[in-house]
């Protein structure tokens, strides 16, 4: 099986290459950079995968600095919505697999929202980036391919620790250390994700299967940024001290959702369990500091590869 990786750069890309390799390589993977294939010139990109035979086509790459692309629209809606739909009829075509990923920015207008975020909830983005992004999932439907949509939320990744941009973990490891004492909201409630748990959910849809769709690929439990960041610094044992602001106190170009934590069971029914963010957060910790730390090891494994049980009753189409 061949399989195309765009965004392969950024800390999920990275993170899916390096769980390909932990796995075993069981496929061929191709990373494709930017150079080679630029989802801001869609008709170009499209006659790049026309040149190529491939059995699946993961897509990380986005315009996705939400302040940034409030801006500028128009490259946005390119590379997030046409450039998608170019891909998903490239895939359509050639009768392959394409996941996609996509955001919990696609929701937020539901202000007075308290429970998880599901699938067929009714989208309704805040700014440019969120908007952007519903749009791209919903070329990337009308294609009616085999397409898997993979909505992740507030990523963390092992290359953001590497000087490739940062994280959030990172962040507030630094500002700590720095500052002593940090403010940061507590009025915005997400879903806090490693990317290596989003890249072994992608590994198993590769290799096991399942169903066409869209999924929530999160990890378990929602938090706020200054709970996220108060775990970090516990966790991180760094004697920092954390105090609750309100969105108003740290203004934004772009809107933030208030609430984007998602309900990811839908997952859970198809590929197995996520670890919650707490037990992530903790396995990350480890990994960036340990290249050779495996971070499938997790206290809820089965099998010591992968931080996921098996489902009772997983229906695949590969």
């Amino acid at each position: 099986m061949k399989v195309i990786l765009l965004g392969a750069k950024g800390q999920l890309g990275r993170d899916i290459a390096r769980a390909h390799e932990q796995a075993g390589e069981p496929f061929t993977l191709l990373p494709l950079p930017r150079e080679r294939l630029d989802l801001a010139a869609p008709e170009a990109a499209a006659q790049v995968l026309e040149r190529l035979e491939f059995d699946a086509l993961i897509n990380c790459a986005a315009r996705h600095n939400t302040d940034e692309v409030e801006d500028n629209a128009n490259l946005a809606f390119a590379v997030n919505a046409r450039g998608v739909g170019v891909l998903a009829k490239a895939c359509a075509k050639q009768g392959a697999r394409f996941i996609h990923i996509s955001t919990d920015y696609v929701f937020g207008g539901d202000r007075g929202r308290a429970q998880p975020l599901r699938e067929d909830d009714p989208i309704a983005p805040v700014n440019v980036y969120g908007a952007s992004k519903a749009v791209g999932e919903n070329l990337a439907r009308l294609e009616g391919g085999d397409v898997v949509i993979l909505r992740v939320a507030s990523l963390f990744g092992v290359a953001g620790a590497n000087g490739k941009g940062g994280n959030f973990v990172e962040t507030m490891i630094r500002l700590g250390r720095e500052k002593k004492t940090l403010r940061i909201v507590d009025d915005q409630i997400m879903s806090p994700t490693a990317t290596m748990d989003v890249a072994a959910v992608i590994l198993r849809i590769l290799t096991r299967g399942c169903p066409p769709g869209t999924y929530h690929a999160v990890n378990g439990g929602a938090a706020s940024w200054f709970e996220f960041a108060q775990a970090i610094l516990r966790s991180a044992a760094v004697a920092g001290t954390v105090t609750p602001c309100s969105s108003e106190d740290y203004p934004t170009r772009a809107p933030r959702p208030r609430y984007s934590a998602l309900d990811n069971a839908k997952l859970t029914a198809a590929v197995g369990p996520m670890p919650t963010w707490r037990d992530a957060l903790g396995r990350y910790l480890k990994a960036r500091d340990d290249d050779n730390f495996n971070f499938y090891t997790t206290k809820d494994s089965e099998d010591k590869k992968s931080p996921f049980k098996s489902p009772s009753n997983n229906k695949s189409t590969g």
